[in-house]
């Protein structure tokens, strides 16, 4: 059972704006905002990072149609510097972005890649019980044959960090099975300081970065870091699976579709209606067809190809099996 929210309140939504494909996506992200929750009352922040030496060209998003739909819609497009990640792992910036936040307000991160499709002030948010995406696959870790597995190489960075690591299994699921072990998709997370959260997650992630706990040995941390360290900083806060009822975020409420052509692929009839009626307006259409994905896959048609190419409730399991499909039929674009 989810927990049920002590008090219904505003707050703020933080996603990622760059140049290149994430400028598009925020002005998506923030359409569908608009449309689809128009009741919302906290702040819409586009964080941007800003040159530096983490960065070996400008990160920042420099186009004025952009960035002035985005202000129409009531996003805030705000700077911030790149301390620890930048280009080497981009992923960091949700990282360093809570910083932009205000202090002891609460907030919801979303990943700029997508849709919201329903309303927002429907989710029982508790911040004070963090939570975080569970549209995930048992992406990490990787156990070699000879071990350690996944219980030894878990309980490592929950001893890492002070954390009761029995508290944070699943134990309906068996033992060395992924599920069993705390582990979110990195797409959306919630708590009710940004300072806090930022702070811990920022320590964590560096932490297991410069100096990985010997069960490591042999573990890809790119791109999975973020979501190593995130399980540890909600169990720290006391938060876990259990944050919202099941069905509404990654569900009637939003759909963290990745790429155009995986959307296409793999989402429900809803999300497409919503995708078609956010894009429709000639304001936003002007913009997004700069984006040569969104103006093929969009606006002339080929998203509904990549569609016919897959039944929606009997899909390839693997996400992997679903890329190689839409590349062999020539319609992969990102």
């Amino acid at each position: 059972m989810a927990k049920e929210p002590v008090s219904s309140q505003s707050f703020n939504i933080l996603i990622i704006g760059q140049s290149g494909r994430l400028q598009y996506e925020a002005l998506l992200f923030a359409a569908s905002l608009r449309a689809m929750s128009p009741g919302f009352p906290g702040r819409l922040i586009v964080a941007v990072p800003q040159p530096g030496p983490l960065w070996s060209g400008d990160p920042t998003i420099r186009n004025a149609e952009v960035l002035s739909a985005l202000g129409e819609l009531g996003a805030e497009v705000l700077p911030f510097d790149s301390r620890h990640f930048g280009e080497s792992y981009p992923q960091g910036n949700k990282i360093e972005a809570l910083a932009l936040l205000p202090e002891g307000e609460p907030f919801v991160f979303f990943d700029s890649d997508t849709l919201i499709t329903g309303d927002l002030m429907r989710v029982p948010f508790d911040f004070s019980y963090p939570g975080a995406s569970l549209r995930r696959e048992g992406t990490w870790p990787e156990p070699t044959l000879y071990g350690p597995g996944f219980g030894a190489i878990w309980k490592s960075l929950y001893d890492r960090f002070g954390l009761d690591f029995d508290s944070s299994l699943d134990l309906s699921q068996p033992d060395e099975y992924w599920q069993r072990y705390l582990y979110f998709n990195a797409g959306w997370f919630f708590y009710r300081c940004p300072k806090l959260f930022g702070d811990r997650f920022t320590d964590y992630t560096l932490s297991i970065r410069d100096n990985p706990p010997r069960e490591l040995v042999g573990q890809s941390l790119d791109p999975w870091l973020d979501q190593v360290a995130l399980p540890l900083v909600i169990h720290s806060f006391g938060g876990g699976r259990d944050a919202l009822p099941e069905g509404l975020l990654d569900g009637e409420v939003s759909c963290h579709y990745r790429m155009f052509p995986l959307l296409y692929a793999r989402e429900s009839d809803r999300v497409i209606e919503v995708l078609d009626q956010v894009t429709a307006p000639n304001r936003i259409k002007k913009v997004l067809k700069q984006y040569e994905p969104i103006k093929r896959l969009i606006y002339q048609g080929r998203g509904q190809k990549v569609r016919a190419l897959f039944e929606q409730d009997n899909l390839p399991r693997k996400e992997q099996a679903i890329r190689n499909r839409i590349k062999a039929n020539g319609f992969w674009m990102r």
